[in-house]
């Protein structure tokens, strides 16, 4: 028997339509199994909660090992994993090819998908997982107004967290009726000097995601001018719906499937077409590049978009590696801290954002490879709100030490929750942004 390996991490199916999957019985098994070997090891302390909240019911047990622990206490655990990966791909020694076989987020998604089948889950949570139908109907005009001034007064706040457990002091995000699809509308992309690579096409279709298309649509219209900028056709894909990570968190898998039966169609067309797809939030990129292909590994459309998905700095410094990047920078942009996201990390391309910074001139990059904490919906539950903030004080910590120019966080999110723990009236900007003003477009 090893103890650990050194082999490079990989990945089974999910195996969500294996009739054990949703055998309550046998989960609780695995995951007995699974905390047993976490509890002997506990290099993953720093991360989430899910650790600390795991390795105080051991130690507060009667026999100060997991068989002590009350098998209902068992949720205390998956209720605080966001599926960020960090565990699975940086720190535990015992994941597969290893003998053990820990996957400790899909184990942890296993029992979340059990808990949502049995109805363990509150409305809230279905509510705010509901991302594009919530979205449509903030970004209707004049109820868009409604919706931003409630969700920045203290007093409906405050109701907000009586009726709803929605934390009052959690930053909601801004709803805009001119979406990322008005604002696009008519954007022809520009298909005269397509010029290919060994790894990329040279077309790119933007999966606008339902936070880019609500919330934050200056993303996409950045992303548009920056590859337009380089040479390279770009186009927004139509009528997509959300990529669904936050109902996979949730457990709803049936919610999961139903969108991929809507957007992996659209996408593999374009695929075929020969585009190649981009997203603006890592998480959304990472649920085609990993989560989907994990949950039905046999779907050739699946495989297919898998295979053109990219992170939009790992499709720039592709394409700088085939000397087709311009560097023509015109605004300096000084001393930059760079939260790395972990839905960007767990992709295993490198830190292709700050290779990209690093290009521009006089630009001083500190790297922060931390959790912010949000996880897209956790910050916002009255329950998790300051677990989340403490997650993500040490990122904070080091924003402020490095006092710079910019701080930045390809998970907008993220880069917004590390404004809400400095306090100090600043915001971070977007490394697509960042790009887009050194470029002076």
């Amino acid at each position: 028997m090893r103890e650990g390996s050194l082999e490079a991490p990989t990945r089974h199916p999910l195996g969500q339509n294996d009739p054990d999957f949703y055998n309550e019985e046998k989960c609780f098994e695995e995951l007995e199994r699974v905390y047993d070997i976490c509890h002997g090891c506990r290099r993953c302390v720093s991360l989430c909660n899910s650790f600390p909240t795991l390795f105080d019911l051991v130690d507060e047990s009667d026999t100060m090992e997991v068989d002590g622990v009350a098998k209902e206490d068992y949720w205390k655990v998956v209720e605080h994993c966001y599926l960020c990966d960090l565990c699975y791909l940086t720190k535990c020694p015992y994941v597969p090819p290893h003998e053990w076989n820990v996957d400790f987020p899909h184990l942890m998604l296993r029992a979340k998908a059990i808990a949502f089948k049995k109805g363990q889950v509150k409305k809230r949570d279905k509510l705010i997982t509901s991302t594009d139908k919530i979205g449509k109907l903030a970004s209707i005009p004049i109820v868009v107004n409604v919706v931003n001034a409630v969700n920045k007064n203290q007093h409906t706040r405050a109701l907000l967290e009586d009726s709803l457990g929605i934390h009052s002091k959690a930053r909601l995000p801004e709803y805009h009726s001119n979406t990322l699809s008005k604002r696009t509308r008519g954007h022809q992309p520009d298909s005269t000097n397509i010029q290919s690579t060994e790894t990329t096409t040279g077309k790119v279709a933007i999966f606008g995601t339902c936070y880019g298309e609500y919330n934050e649509p200056h993303l996409g219209e950045d992303l548009l001018k920056v590859f337009e900028h380089n040479g390279i056709a770009i186009q927004v894909i139509a009528n997509t719906q959300c990529c669904g990570m936050p109902k996979l968190e949730l457990g709803d898998l049936d919610a999961v499937e139903q969108l991929k039966n809507h957007n992996i169609p659209l996408m593999a067309r374009l695929v075929d077409e020969g585009w190649d797809i981009i997203s603006p939030i890592p998480s959304c990129t990472l649920q085609f590049k990993q989560e989907l292909p994990l949950m039905y590994p046999d779907e050739e459309q699946v495989a297919r978009v898998q295979q053109a998905m990219f992170d939009p700095f790992e499709y720039l410094m592709l394409r700088h590696k085939a000397g087709l990047l311009k560097t023509d920078f015109k605004n300096p942009v000084g001393k930059v801290s760079y939260h790395v996201a972990c839905h960007q990390r767990v992709q295993r391309i490198g830190m292709k954002t700050k290779e990209f910074l690093a290009l521009i001139e006089g630009t001083e990059i500190d790297v922060i490879e931390r959790c912010s904490g949000h996880d897209g919906t956790y910050t916002f539950k009255k329950e998790f709100h300051d677990t989340a903030m403490k997650i993500c004080r040490p990122v904070v910590n080091r924003v402020k030490k490095a006092e710079p120019d910019v701080y930045t966080s390809d998970c907008p999110m993220a880069g917004h929750h590390i404004s809400m723990g400095l306090d100090d009236g600043t915001d971070s900007i977007h490394p697509i942004t960042v790009v887009r003003q050194a470029y002076g477009l």
